[in-house]
């Protein structure tokens, strides 16, 4: 039966891959003059893109990366493709302290979000990186360091949707298609022998599941306050992410392979940013608090874990110990 499941899913994956629908365009993102945005991870791949299209409809952006160098360079780009400069925010996901430090300093300048883009993500990096805080790299930082994040931006967010055109803030997570085949094993979050048994690219699906499993849970949780919560699979798509992939197949005919699977399957990096540009400016985007959304800007189904409510409260209440700041 597991068997059939996983078969399951696989199909589900390969369907959205070949079968991307939808229409919508960020051309029919409408005027965002007024609202105050954040990209984590913005200085490449679909961060990047979301913070393009975002700065061409009047967002004020804040590109939220670790590295100011690569950064600069983004923004420097950006403004001659829009005319329009976004914010550097120094942030890496990876260190909580530096988490704590980035909202301090976001908190400092502005008063209101209007919409987090929880964006950055780590895949399939060697399976001895762990996080300063001694997490498993991709958990730490897709999941730990975001929901921390997510977590001290609440006020901000709270402020944003009384000044938003229809009373809302959002939080968008990036999540993957590779939730489908992910399961939480609560032994391999931090670091120890069960963790460097299991595959990274186990603990990449693990991540984004538990991607999915927050972002129904922010939606549950903060609904009351004018806060919706939701998350993405952009799509299978060809940008930066894959680097720790490749590395395993540097030279030689895997190598020829993988780039040929890659160009095959893999989709342009603007089209990945549509799901969640939609997500987190389209005003009917309001109607669909908690849900998995696939491309192109369509509601889908996550695997039945990311509904499990037990889990769901199980994951937060750990989270929430986790990111407590320790005297």
């Amino acid at each position: 039966m597991a068997f059939l499941h996983e078969l399951w899913y696989s199909m589900l994956i390969m369907w959205r891959v070949f079968f991307p629908w939808g229409n919508f365009t960020v051309d029919q993102i409408p005027d965002l003059t007024g609202q105050v945005m954040i990209v984590t991870g913005g200085n490449v791949g679909i961060g990047r893109e979301t913070i393009k299209a975002l700065l061409q409809h009047n967002a004020k952006v804040y590109m939220a990366s670790r590295s100011k160098e690569k950064a600069d360079e983004a923004i420097k780009h950006l403004k001659e493709e829009t005319g329009k400069a976004a914010i550097f925010l120094e942030l890496d996901l990876s260190d909580l302290s530096s988490v704590r430090r980035a909202a301090k300093e976001f908190l400092s300048k502005e008063s209101e979000l209007h919409a987090l883009f929880n964006n950055a993500g780590v895949m399939v990096p060697p399976i001895e990186m762990v996080t300063k805080d001694g997490y498993d790299m991709q958990f730490g930082t897709n999941v730990v360091g975001h929901h921390l994040f997510t977590q001290l931006l609440v006020p901000a967010l709270v402020a944003g949707k009384r000044a938003s055109p229809d009373h809302h803030a959002r939080i968008i997570t990036t999540s993957s298609a590779a939730a489908m085949s992910g399961f939480i094993n609560w032994d391999t979050l931090k670091d120890g022998p069960v963790r460097r048994a299991r595959s990274t690219r186990a603990m990449y699906a693990q991540s984004k599941l538990a991607n999915a499993i927050v972002a129904r849970q922010l939606a549950k949780r903060y609904a009351d306050q004018g806060i919706i919560s939701m998350s993405v699979d952009p799509g299978s798509i060809r940008t930066d992410l894959q680097r720790h992939a490749k590395e395993e197949f540097s030279t030689g005919i895997k190598a020829i392979l993988l780039e040929i699977v890659f160009w095959a399957l893999l989709r342009p990096t603007p089209f990945g940013a549509l799901t969640q540009l939609w997500a987190g400016t389209m005003p009917e985007a309001i109607h669909h608090n908690g849900k998995y959304l696939i491309p192109t800007a369509r509601v889908g189904t996550c695997r039945p874990e990311a509904y499990d409510d037990e889990l769901g409260a199980r994951l937060w209440d750990w989270l929430e110990h986790e990111v407590q700041e320790k005297p």
